[in-house]
Parts: structure tokens; C-alpha cells; sequence
């Protein structure tokens, strides 16, 4: 089963109240919204991401391309820039671990402005957390 998402994380306040948003289309489609109490912007980022890769394997999708409007977890994902922080590193691992369970994978940076479903979910997700 073949499936595209887009995912987005936010903070108001770096760190500060933070949320994660995800839209899946395809077969089983589905938007993720959750608060994630408080966190920096690139933590929101990816776990948004997490969120996303969790609920596709779980459903079943094989093949997953994903949009993002984060530029520096696009990068760390592809293997582009490296990751210096620990807590990304996890993160990035988590990520990594679902990825491989997915026959074909794809990270896509766009601009914010592709990526509006995605970020009305954080800012929804922040709202219902405060």
C-alpha cells in the first residue's frame, strides 16, 4: 500500500509548548494531532515525523513519501547534514527503525506554505496542551 504524508512540529517559544501534526493520504488516510508539553522546534519536527512512520507501518503501508518544511531534519534523515545533538540522535534513530520497516521511503523538504494541513494540526495540537 502506497501513501504520502505530511508532517510539521512547532514551539511557541523555543523551547516551549510544543505540538506535532501529520496528515497520511492514501488507502487509510488519517491526521495526527498532539501536544507534546514542552519541547524545542526541531524535537516537535521529528517526532511528528515518528508519529507519522508509527501509524503507517501500523496500518500497513509499504511505500510512504513524506513532506516536511523542516529543512534541517529533511537533511538529517537523508544523510546530508550530520546530527550533533543527543536528543535528535534519538529521535533520528527512532525514525530510522520505522523507516527500515517500510519497503520504500522518501523525505521531501517543501515550503511552509505546502504544508498548511500539517501546521494547522501543531498550532490545533499547542491550543488544546495550553
Amino acid at each position: 500500500m502506497k501513501g504520502r504524508g505530511f508532517v510539521d512540529g512547532g514551539a511557541r517559544g523555543n523551547p516551549g509548548p510544543a505540538g506535532a501534526g501529520a496528515v497520511l493520504l492514501g488507502d487509510k488516510p488519517l491526521a495526527i494531532s498532539e501536544y507534546l508539553g514542552t519541547a524545542t522546534n526541531n524535537v516537535a519536527e521529528y517526532t511528528a515525523l515518528i508519529l507519522l512512520l508509527r501509524k503507517a507501518v501500523e496500518l500497513g503501508y509499504g511505500e510512504l513519501e513524506v513532506f516536511a518544511d523542516s529543512e534541517l531534519m529533511v537533511r538529517q534523515i537523508n544523510g546530508q547534514y550530520k546530527i550533533k545533538d543527543e536528543k535528535l540522535r534519538g529521535l533520528y534513530f527512532q525514525a530510522a527503525e520505522l523507516i527500515a520497516k517500510l519497503q520504500k521511503f522518501s523525505l521531501t523538504h517543501v515550503p511552509r506554505a505546502q504544508n498548511k494541513e500539517a501546521d494547522k494540526l501543531v498550532n490545533e495540537a499547542i491550543d488544546r496542551g495550553r
